[in-house]
């Protein structure tokens, strides 16, 4: 399964609570945190949700 690297890049502040919510269900917490993840539909989801705040890269 591939997997991908999510890093948030820009504030979660005055964003929605939907938006929040996702980086925090990501396990995002702080500006510049990068966690990995497998590359689930669930996730590719949750990514494309908040995708004007964070970056995605594929791990190999």
């Amino acid at each position: 399964m591939k997997r991908i690297r999510v890093k948030q890049i820009r504030s979660k502040i005055r964003r929605p609570k939907n938006q929040k919510l996702t980086l925090e269900a990501l396990g995002l917490k702080k500006m510049n945190q990068t966690v990995e993840h497998d590359a689930t539909p669930t996730i590719l989801g949750m990514v494309k949700t908040v995708n004007h705040l964070v970056s995605v890269e594929e791990i190999k």
